[in-house]
């Protein structure tokens, strides 16, 4: 019950990827097996576990986390916790433990003993898998939590988490699954392993396939930069969002996979892009859990994981980059899987493309930020996000499910206003709009409202995509020598504007001939030396006045000395 079925070894040994440590766990049961072992469990000390549990159940079962065959034994879950590695020197970075909480679970474990068996039931009471024991022994949460998280903080999700549902005693050794929960609106479009497997390398002949795990947010341009730039060099891109487990405030799960469907119909290749959900529990583990998500992948049979900035981060318990950092941890040989490692994705409107720090040089000025927590907010304060940041194909999907919607009575969302809009419109508290001067004093988050967002969404909607645009305009004025492309009404503009300065100046030279040394009265008339300033500045003005260009005047551009007959090849003279 090793490989995934239908997965020979040799299959697996020609395909460019290898599940980790080698083999693709399957400990499915189906058929007469499943029938009798299903018998057995139900007489069998039973244990009742919670939703995560039955998740990371199914994923185990299933291979997503090989080659783990169960929940860990001490040493290797405190080789995982201490070395990011399995006793046998396989990488690992977050231990699979299971440390059951209650009072009923408490009694029935102080009954078990190392080569028994226990049935793991849901909340129905029936048998979801069978649980071999090789090992019990003291669950230690705070060792867990300050060598997994680096914190002891219960204000850390992952840490509350363990507190929450961690009890002190736990049991591992290898599980069987017995029966699959059902996955609601995903049932229909969940793959495994072994069929992600199958559809790259037999159904598709891919060679590489790029790997991107996302969590709460629905589809956005900074995940577009990535898959594009994955795309150029990759046979196929695998979308995997995460279902489940997510925070109540988040998009709801069954409308972040439409948003995701909407844009990749609409904007990426469908052959080589392939869409499927990722049950799986919300760790919060910060840079191990950018690891996990690139195993996870490589178990799905990806070549490359796609690592966007701040993956899997939590608020600021995790430098900017250690998602990216963690990495140096491990050979590219441990690991078994090309890392891409993406910088944080923001829209340029001077470039008029996305960009990293490492593409752009321009400054906050011109810059609108792709922040996952700000477009969530912006969807909730009801406002779609820019087209630069957001495709209206996935924001308006999203916006749909986003929970709750709206604003309580002082007119603010989850998060403050003021926050949101320094995440996704830095230019706001320095600038009044895109691409302008400095304010005299720089605003205060905390004192921003909702008039606040309305005039930089307006600003971005009007502006975003008129900054280039003008300078594009500039440039192709006064580059164009096929003057037909240009509009007439511009050059009669500016030689219209030229003509009215020419008769300034006419009008101030004849007024300096005529000007005294010396004025009679100052506020009527002038003497001369003012009057020659004046016209000084006239004929300046007059020079700053930008060309009014027709063809005829544009001859000496044409500086190609021989006809394009003879280019061609002509020898006729």
């Amino acid at each position: 019950m090793s490989q995934g079925k239908g997965l020979t070894e040799e299959k697996l040994a020609s395909y460019p990827q290898q599940p980790h440590g080698g083999k693709l766990v399957n400990r499915v049961l189906t058929g007469k097996e499943r029938d009798e072992a299903m018998e057995r469990a139900k007489k069998l000390p039973m244990i009742m576990v919670d939703l995560e549990a039955v998740i990371t159940l199914e994923m185990i079962a299933t291979g997503v986390l090989s080659p783990n065959e169960g929940f860990m034994v001490e040493d290797d879950y405190k080789s995982v916790l201490t070395n990011g590695r399995l006793k046998n020197g396989v990488v690992w970075p977050v231990p699979l433990s299971f440390a059951p909480i209650g009072d009923r679970n408490k009694e029935i474990i102080k009954t078990l003993s190392v080569g028994d068996e226990v049935a793991l039931a849901d909340d129905t009471k029936e048998p979801v898998a069978i649980l071999k024991l090789d090992d019990i022994f003291y669950y230690d949460r705070e060792f867990r939590a300050s060598n997994l998280f680096g914190t002891t903080d219960r204000n850390h999700p992952g840490v509350d988490a363990i507190y929450r549902r961690m009890g002190d005693t736990a049991l591992g050794g290898p599980i069987q699954l017995l029966r699959r929960v059902h996955w609601g609106p995903f049932e229909n479009i969940r793959m495994e392993p072994k069929d992600t497997w199958n559809l790259f390398y037999e159904e598709k002949k891919f060679r590489s396939v790029g790997g991107f795990i996302t969590g709460a947010n629905p589809l956005h341009r900074g995940h577009e930069y990535i898959h594009r730039n994955a795309l150029e060099e990759m046979d196929g891109l695998f979308v995997q969002p995460l279902v489940e487990m997510a925070k109540r405030e988040y998009t709801r799960h069954e409308f972040r996979m439409l948003s995701y469907r909407s844009v990749l119909d609409t904007y990426y290749p469908k052959e080589r892009t392939i869409l499927a959900p990722l049950r799986v529990t919300y760790i919060f583990a910060g840079p191990r859990e950018a690891v996990l998500h690139a195993l996870i992948m490589k178990n799905y049979g990806c070549t490359h994981a796609l690592i966007g900035r701040d993956h899997a981060g939590i608020g600021d318990y995790y430098d900017k980059y250690a998602s990216h950092t963690i990495f140096d941890e491990f050979t590219a040989d441990e690991l078994g899987i090309d890392i891409r490692l993406f910088h944080e994705v923001f829209y340029c409107t001077r470039c008029d493309n996305p960009a990293t720090e490492q593409t752009c040089p321009h400054d906050h000025r011109y810059r609108i930020n792709i922040s996952g927590t700000g477009i969530r907010e912006m969807l909730r304060y009801g406002v779609l996000p820019p087209k630069e940041i957001v495709r209206p194909e996935s924001a308006r999907i999203a916006m749909q499910g986003v929970q709750p919607k709206g604003v309580d009575e002082n007119n603010q969302a989850v998060s403050p206003v003021g926050k949101t809009i320094k995440s996704i419109f830095p230019y706001y508290l320095n600038s009044s709009r895109l691409g302008g001067a400095k304010r005299a004093q720089p605003l205060d988050v905390e004192n921003l409202t909702i008039e606040d967002l309305e005039t930089a969404v307006r600003d971005v909607r009007a502006n975003a995509d008129q900054i280039y645009k003008d300078i594009y305009q500039e440039f192709s004025y006064v580059t164009d020598t096929l003057r037909s492309t240009q509009a007439d009404w511009v050059t009669d503009a500016r030689e219209s504007i030229h003509q009215q300065q020419e008769m300034v100046i006419d009008y101030l030279e004849e007024k300096v001939d005529k000007a005294p040394e010396k004025a009679s009265d100052e506020f009527m008339y002038q003497d001369r030396q003012e009057a020659e300033r004046e016209l000084k500045v006239a004929r300046r003005i007059a020079e700053d006045i930008p060309s009014a260009l027709r063809s005829e005047e544009l001859q000496y551009r044409t500086w190609n000395p021989l006809p394009y007959n003879r280019y061609r090849g002509s020898d006729e003279k």
